[in-house]
């Protein structure tokens, strides 16, 4: 049987439309364990490459005749070395092109609605890492919000929908990607806004986002809501645009809610999280959509590959929203806590200017999953 490659846009294709995928990872089980690629109707098989170096004979009996296979590892050479003695088994196998590492750095933009001014607003899904960012586009003009360090695919999508990028805002500080709203602004004299309370040591210009600031894209209006010490940084804000969509940034998802630590001072902000989340959302139409900056697991994810849900069913659905009782909340975002991402203390002080990694060991720093949530 021919070997062909699959780039992580068909992988993708694959888990938005829950296609079945047999998946071997040959990395090794440590890695696998942490992070893998995720599909509703994926099987997996974890086999490190340094066991099929004298020959797959050995898990044969472990794989699919009737599916194709799709074998991934780091950076792509070792999958297509095993993916190459698979064929010449008989098998439909493919390799992913660039790895785990591509996979990782996949951007995929999905329209999440119109504006009444004729604009429109883009989600950027990195499917491999959790992220979520957006682009709204009016008249001629885009804002870009929590951009990833893949500038490219912004300012090449600006272009194709014949926009200039005109402002670029971070809803927070964040620590478990390297933002890449400095580089964007560098390339097209944008305005570059940050919440100014997680701005404290930056070694650069920026705009204060703060409350009641209305920022004009075209002919759409974003309102910048007073939500600046909301628990998961002391500086996170919140975004309406148009009136009709919530970028809720890392304080609300569609599961979960934002994780307060990351700088470590979970206890003091447990307090500003609930206040954000029970009291100054409350006040928020419920009509509004909600597009947040990440999402934890594949089940998130709508028919057409958005992350999106109304207010008013987060505050029906999400268990984060309907804890009644405050002790048992601290309890919760205090004591349900993943690991903290890799690298997170070196990603933050990127974010904030002070070192500038390579590209190299930038990939190297963002390696593995999302983990801003609570559990």
């Amino acid at each position: 049987m021919s070997l062909r490659e699959m780039t992580s846009k068909e992988v993708t294709q694959k888990v938005i439309n829950q296609e079945i995928l047999f998946i071997l990872d040959v990395r090794n089980e440590d890695a696998f364990s942490d992070w893998k690629i995720e599909g509703a109707n994926f099987d997996y098989l974890n086999v490190p490459y340094f066991d099929l170096l004298d020959g797959v004979e050995g898990i044969l009996d472990q794989l699919p005749s009737d599916k194709e296979i799709l074998v991934v590892c780091a950076k792509e050479g070792s999958s297509v070395m095993v993916a190459d003695m698979l064929s010449e088994e008989g098998l439909n196998v493919a390799y992913l092109k660039g790895g785990m590492k591509a996979w990782s750095e996949h951007l995929e933009p999905v329209k999440v609605g119109d504006l009444k001014d004729g604009g429109e607003i883009y989600q950027f899904v990195r499917i491999g890492k959790g992220c979520l960012s957006y682009m709204v586009v009016s008249n001629g003009e885009a804002a870009i919000i929590d951009a990833t360090r893949m500038t490219n695919v912004y300012t090449e999508f600006a272009e194709k929908v014949g926009a200039t990028i005109t402002h670029v805002f971070d809803t927070h500080l964040h620590a478990d990607h390297i933002s890449g709203g400095r580089a964007i602004t560098e390339k097209t004299n944008a305005t570059y806004w940050l919440p100014p309370k997680d701005a404290t040591e930056v070694t650069f210009k920026y705009q204060p986002l703060e409350g009641g600031t209305d920022v004009t894209i075209g002919n759409t209006t974003i309102n910048i809501h007073a939500l600046y010490s909301p628990g998961h940084t002391i500086g996170s804000t919140s975004f309406v645009v148009d009136e009709k969509f919530l970028l809720s940034g890392d304080i609300l998802f569609i599961d979960s809610i934002g994780r307060p630590d990351l700088a470590g001072m979970a206890e003091d902000w447990v307090a500003d999280l609930r206040e954000s989340l029970y009291t100054r959302y409350r006040e928020l139409s419920e009509e509004l959509i909600v597009l947040p900056a990440h999402f934890m697991i594949i089940d998130e994810l709508n028919e057409d590959g958005s992350v999106s849900a109304k207010l008013c069913t987060l505050f029906a659905q999400n268990h984060g929203l309907n804890i009644e009782d405050e002790n048992e909340f601290r309890k919760l975002v205090t004591e349900n806590l993943p690991p903290q991402p890799n690298a997170y203390q070196e990603i933050r002080e990127t974010n904030m200017g002070k070192i500038s990694p390579d590209d190299e060991k930038q990939r190297e720093m963002e390696i593995g999953p999302n983990r801003c949530a609570v559990r």
